[in-house]
């Protein structure tokens, strides 16, 4: 038969690879100023990009679509074209892919510090960054499935089932998240509200770390982890029960972040069952990379490359035997809205990704500029430090998650709540500088990589070209007896409706009831939409990311109604476009903030948050006091609100700005008469004017007769 010539591109994934390496410590520099944050408010200079709920968005955004974004990009790009002995289907195509993914990537970094955010977790970019997303999304498609349709290889190797499931499931979740209606060019509001629009982003939420830093990455991993180690994959069946169990099984799991929540009981029971279930394929999954090394641990030892895929992959396991314990509603009760949460998160974010993307650099680079690793030393201390670094990170994180639940719940003999929450904040400041010393020291071994692979760059040549040979793909001539699988993998179209079809059906299941049934979400009479004020306040609470540290959603328990108030009812939420549920509570919740404090208590308490709350942790919001609202928003604002069903008066919107004016002039009043001077058109006034109506619609139950005597 005869032998064809070719050459794999390496131009594309010497770009994703660089990429990766400097939005890697973009991100991680981001990741460390918004920790020092949390014991040292100070630092973000009272400047409004760089306050935590500014920052925040941008640190996850840089490490999940940037980071580890790039790093998947860059190892797909190296390992696809190796396993189809093929170059990619176009060059121009892959370009187009890495120059629009970097301009997402920038653009992204502009609008979340100057506050243009959609509100919603790992989805914040706004609508035109959205339409891009997609498009770029489907010029990467089209570049891998016709790479996959030419390629020299009859059947497609586990790695490319990853990258097929990523690219179909990706591509759902965020067309279904991202339906949003747009106000202005940076401005849109979601199509679903409250209950809807938190079982919508949840959906998303989870399986964006389940199909983009899951499922690519484990993809990479049973790629790079045979050729480092030189030795095939442990099980060929079990990458099989792996791969089709975890992708019909996680997309079921969102509704584990709503439990003791508004959403509905039956979704939330859902949520915890594939959860635990869960545990079997993840665990199948990280076996099958564990074993694939068994009789090669002395390479491991030697190997840094190796080492940081044992790691890797052991923290992958931690997480998901983790994940399903959190969807548990008894151990839920306890992590949720806690530091518990973050100290898992970072375990599957530094160990599991960040290792692993190490890992693949430390073996592409070597092999693109044909040479060896300038220095194993390096690479493994290196190694240590991130390890040491992760321990460092989370034991703090776990035991403040520990202290945070114990000290919320904890009551006196007398039956009061015995902290106050910002005793529970105050108490935990040390924990959080020791978080930040475990990332300092895992940014430092990233540092070290960065030299390392520099010197390992120039001590080699670049091979953009790489010459490769391989014979023809050749239709066989009759029908043999094959194993079932084995066809499937001749059809990566067939393989690729069936992932669709496979990770379609959860989401459906859930949603469908949501959206259609009504006695899932109870209307309630005295809820009425915000005033135009309110709306606006509520756009600059969004756009200053108060979400990100506050919640608005009490729970049924004791003490979330000893110290909130009525716990929080589905039908509430109903003109919350988005819902403000929140996942952390770094500050106490606000669902009944509403006439709690004076206009001039939270006026005060924006300037300077420590004369109100002494040992305070929150940044001061000093600009609020000195910007003007933007009132020449407002009629479309209305507009795009009654679009979405929100009952305002037709033609409200030609006369919202008199009632704006109206309620602005009074709170102005009322904080003049606490000696404040402040013009009504100011962004405080309406920021107040949402803080004070926040829960307001719904009145407590009244307690039994027996309780009152």
């Amino acid at each position: 038969m005869q032998v064809e010539k070719f050459y794999y591109d390496n131009k594309i994934v010497k770009a994703f690879g660089f990429a990766t390496i400097i939005f890697g410590i973009v991100g991680m520099l981001a990741g460390l100023w918004v920790a020092i944050q949390f014991y040292y408010p100070e630092i973000s200079m009272n400047y409004a990009p760089t306050t935590f709920g500014r920052l925040r968005p941008l640190h996850t955004n840089a490490i999940i679509f940037a980071f580890v974004g790039n790093a998947s990009f860059a190892g797909i790009y190296y390992s696809l074209q190796r396993l189809c002995k093929t170059r990619m289907f176009s060059d121009k195509l892959s370009w187009i892919h890495f120059w629009g993914w970097q301009a997402i990537i920038a653009a992204a970094a502009i609008t979340l510090l100057l506050g243009k955010t959609t509100g919603k977790e790992y989805a914040e970019l706004e609508w035109p960054i959205d339409i891009a997303i997609t498009l770029v999304w489907v010029v990467f498609g089209i570049n891998m499935f016709g790479t996959i349709i030419k390629r020299r290889e009859k059947h497609l190797y586990v790695a490319i089932w990853f990258y097929i499931a990523t690219w179909v499931t990706v591509a759902m979740l965020h067309i279904v998240n991202s339906i949003e209606i747009p106000v202005s060019f940076l401005k849109s509001y979601s199509w679903y509200a409250g209950v809807q629009d938190a079982l919508v982003q949840w959906w998303y939420g989870h399986n964006a770390v389940a199909f983009f830093l899951t499922t690519p990455v484990l993809g990479l991993m049973y790629y790079f982890l045979p050729k480092a180690a030189n030795r095939p994959v442990y099980s060929y069946r079990l990458s099989i029960i792996h791969f089709w169990a975890l992708i019909f099984l996680y997309i079921w799991a969102g509704p584990h972040h709503l439990l003791y929540t508004a959403l509905p009981d039956w979704a939330q029971s859902l949520g915890v069952v594939f959860s635990i279930m869960l545990i079997a394929p993840s665990w199948g999954g990280m076996l099958n990379g564990l074993f694939t090394l068994r009789g090669a641990w002395d390479k491991v030892r030697e190997d840094p490359v190796l080492k940081f895929m044992v790691v890797a992959i052991t923290c992958y396991g931690m997480s998901t035997f983790e994940g399903p314990m959190l969807s548990l509603k008894s151990v839920n009760a306890i992590s949720h809205f806690t530091d518990w949460t973050i100290a898992h998160v970072h375990i599957g974010g530094l160990g599991w990704n960040g290792f692993l993307a190490f890992a693949i650099l430390y073996y592409m680079i070597p092999k693109m500029w044909g040479t060896n690793l300038y220095s194993k030393k390096l690479a493994t201390n290196h190694f240590w430090l991130g390890t040491i670094g992760i321990v460092v990170y989370a034991v703090p994180m776990y035991w403040a998650g520990f202290e945070q639940s114990l000290s919320w719940k904890a009551f006196t003999p007398e039956g009061q709540l015995k902290f106050t929450f910002l005793q529970t904040v105050i108490n935990i400041k040390p924990l959080y500088i020791l978080r930040s010393i475990g990332g300092s020291l895992y940014i430092t071994g990233a540092f070290i990589m960065v030299y390392n692979l520099y010197k390992t760059i120039r001590q080699g040549s670049f091979i953009p070209d790489e010459a490769a040979e391989a014979a023809p793909l050749v239709k066989e001539a009759g029908k043999k007896k094959e194993y079932w699988h084995r066809i499937l993998e001749r059809k990566p179209v067939t393989m690729l409706i069936a992932s669709l079809i496979l990770v379609a059906i959860g989401g459906l299941i859930e949603m469908i009831p949501t959206f259609l049934v009504k006695s899932n979400i109870p209307t309630i009479a005295s809820v009425k939409p915000y005033t135009p004020l309110e709306l606006q306040g509520r756009d600059i609470y969004i756009r200053e990311g108060c979400y990100l540290c506050h919640s608005q959603m009490i729970r049924p328990f004791r003490d979330e109604v000893k110290r909130y108030g009525e716990y929080s009812k589905a039908g509430e939420f109903v003109y919350d476009h988005p819902f403000q549920w929140g996942s952390k509570r770094t500050g106490p919740d606000l669902a009944r903030e509403g006439g709690k404090q004076t206009d001039s208590w939270h006026y005060t308490h924006l300037y300077d948050p420590r004369l109100m709350s002494p040992g305070s942790i929150m940044p001061r919001y000093i600009w609020l006091l000195d910007d003007e609202l933007d009132t020449a928003s407002t009629p479309a604002k209305i507009r795009a609100m009654r679009t979405l069903g929100v009952p305002y008066p037709e033609g409200y919107d030609r006369i919202a700005n008199k009632d704006l004016a109206r309620q602005a002039d009074s709170i102005a009043a009322n904080l003049k008469k606490d000696k404040i001077e402040t013009s009504s058109n100011k962004e405080v006034v309406a920021l107040i004017a949402y803080l004070q109506r926040i829960g307001r619609d719904i009145k407590a139950e009244p307690k039994p007769i027996a309780e009152n005597k």
